[in-house]
């Protein structure tokens, strides 16, 4: 289809056109652009395709400023000025809460932006290849393969196929610079690149974590024990990155990625890193879950402590949380607060990180929390004052939902990175509870991703457990 007209951002980061009043869904588009496309699937009601040529670029567009854009499939929307990427996203919320929540006249808060829109990620996860992912010129130019292997990002829908990553402008240094050295160190030293079809090689993943302290986890994932090949990039990482914190490693012959159910092995310095926030001190091991951009998390945690109201006399459930990070972050503010959280490794993370910081009021269980969450567990910590829900994208079971509303805390706080399942969950705490805040946070810049927290106040009080 030629010189369509894209009019609008819909779901997912994709942008939409109107062609013949059928919607057509298209990425890595910005409203505005006047485009050819390549149709790739049609529908009755709908048809998406590609950007093959921009015929007449919309005025806002702006240039990307990666040079991998548009292949690794990660921050679609860089040619999207920031305060409109937070504009889609703050109307995303609004359409969401609206339409699947019925929720219609609410009020919403002006999105909470960041102040980094680049290099503000904590985490990242890089995967091998023994075949790297050409590029369509790369196929049209018909040279030789000089450099067959990929240490950077899988691309989109295909398991199989990584793209090498030269410079990524999500992590600060010395992110690119450990990846590119140990890529260096394992051609140069004949360290096979995985097989992602085969499930072949010796090199699988490497994930890199920082903190705000300045401080560095560097895991490399190997497919098989080859403890000579193994201890020659680790010793290489030892000596060309000195100030690395905490340099660990995993043997894993799975399958698949996770490494949750793995043993993660202490090469050299702690097997920890620490994040700080207001003086807490949070340990982050290999497996810890912590929101993957450190200031926009202080900000999130600290909307979610005034949505709480917290006088000092409360019993605060923090459900699905974690490694107690909010759990943390409110005890001070509250007589008691009671963590409940389905991953056993993160409950133990959350009861260390309460005792690295001192605080004695607060409790954590692990279990699903539709089991857990019984009259017998409230009746033994104690009726809830507030309730602060972070759930995972799905959303709250509906069990769950149900044990809140017999619980009947005063307040609910939900954080959400989801608005589409979190506005669902919210249609059934509704029957009991006003919506008193809605406030969205972007954590994520230059992607679609959003998330949102909800303060709700309890409408009427009945028979509790």
């Amino acid at each position: 289809m030629e010189q369509v007209t894209i009019s609008d951002v819909a779901a997912e980061g994709k942008a939409i056109a109107r062609v013949n009043g059928v919607a057509l869904f298209v990425p890595f588009a910005v409203p505005g652009d006047v485009v050819d496309v390549q149709v790739s699937r049609r529908r009755s009601s709908f048809m998406e395709g590609y950007v093959t040529r921009v015929v007449r670029p919309s005025p806002q567009r702006v240039a990307p400023f990666c040079a991998h854009y548009g292949v690794c499939g990660g921050c679609r929307w860089q040619p999207l000025p920031y305060p409109e990427q937070l504009r889609c996203k703050q109307r995303q919320v609004e359409e969401q809460l609206a339409r699947i929540g019925n929720f219609r006249n609410l009020r919403v808060n002006s999105i909470a932006g960041a102040e980094k829109t680049t290099f503000y990620r904590n985490k990242l996860e890089f995967t091998f290849s023994h075949r790297r992912w050409l590029t369509p010129e790369e196929v049209a130019s018909g040279a030789p393969l000089c450099d067959p292997q990929a240490l950077g990002f899988h691309i989109p829908l295909k398991f199989d196929k990584v793209l090498d990553v030269k410079r990524c402008y999500l992590q600060a240094d010395p992110s690119n610079e450990v990846r590119l050295s140990v890529k260096k160190f394992a051609v140069d030293n004949g360290l096979e690149f995985f097989d992602l079809r085969a499930q072949t090689g010796l090199l699988r993943n490497l994930i890199i974590r920082t903190s705000g302290a300045g401080e560095l986890m560097v895991i490399v994932v190997f497919y098989k024990n080859d403890e000579e090949r193994i201890a020659m990039l680790m010793q290489h990482l030892q000596r060309s990155f000195p100030g690395v914190t905490s340099l660990l490693y995993v043997v894993n012959g799975k399958r698949n990625d996770a490494i949750g159910d793995q043993e993660v092995v202490r090469f050299a310095g702690r097997d920890y890193i620490a994040e700080e926030m207001e003086g807490l001190r949070f340990k982050i091991g290999a497996k810890s879950f912590f929101q993957t951009n450190s200031e926009q998390a202080y900000k999130l945690y600290c909307i979610v402590r005034n949505l709480a109201q917290l006088s000092g006399s409360e019993v605060v459930y923090d459900l699905y949380t974690g490694t107690g990070t909010i759990a943390a972050f409110v005890a001070k503010s509250a007589k008691k607060v009671v963590g409940v959280e389905y991953v056993k490794e993160a409950v133990d993370d959350a009861r260390a990180n309460a005792r690295l910081n001192g605080i004695g009021n607060a409790a954590f269980y692990a279990g699903d929390m539709k089991d857990v969450l019984t009259a017998d567990f409230v009746a033994q910590n104690g009726r809830p004052d507030v309730a602060i829900l972070d759930p995972p994208r799905a959303g709250v079971h509906p069990d769950v939902a149900q044990a809140l509303l017999k619980a009947q805390p005063q307040r609910i706080v939900y954080v959400s990175c989801n608005p589409a399942t979190q506005a669902r969950d919210m249609a059934i705490l509704s029957t009991m509870y006003d919506v008193t805040d809605v406030q969205p946070v972007d954590m994520f810049p230059h992607t679609h991703h959003v998330e949102n927290v909800v303060g709700m106040k309890i409408r009427i009080a009945s028979m509790r457990y």
